[in-house]
């Protein structure tokens, strides 16, 4: 068990580093985008399961894990802006989320069923989706909407 504990202390920190860049990525030429405050809260929840997974506390990731599957979208003209920004690459950027929602769901049921095991497997899929997606779209997400003056 030790092992998964400081698996997830990596991965809390890389979450914590990856929310601290998109927020220094912002200026106020370019306010942000209603997907900022989006990734913030999946940002925070994610953090949350993180310390409920390392206390055993499978309620709270129960709770949480719909949360995170079902998580907000920004209004319809920006999430127009975005889809047309990517273009061919829209489905691709659509399955990683799928994934993210199919994971956390799976990780939802681990936790009711009090699966520790089961529950970290699906928190380590829904990272990888998030990971997946950050790497192949936030910089040049940030670069078209949020360019440097």
């Amino acid at each position: 068990m030790h092992r998964h504990r400081r698996f997830f202390c990596i991965v809390l920190s890389a979450c914590a580093c990856a929310a601290t860049a998109v927020g220094a990525q912002t200026n106020g030429a370019n306010p942000p985008l209603a997907l900022r405050g989006v990734m913030d809260k999946l940002g925070h929840d994610m953090q949350a399961v993180t310390g409920a997974i390392a206390q055993e506390d499978w309620a709270l990731v129960a709770r949480l894990a719909p949360q995170i599957a079902r998580h907000e979208e920004p209004p319809a003209t920006e999430k127009i802006r975005i889809l047309t920004w990517l273009g061919a690459q829209a489905s691709k950027f659509r399955g990683l989320d799928q994934q993210v929602h199919d994971a956390a769901m799976a990780m939802g049921d681990a936790a009711q069923r009090g699966d520790g095991p089961a529950v970290i497997d699906a928190f380590a899929r829904v990272q990888h989706s998030c990971l997946a997606c950050h790497q192949g779209y936030r910089k040049a997400f940030a670069e078209h909407f949020y360019p440097a003056r």
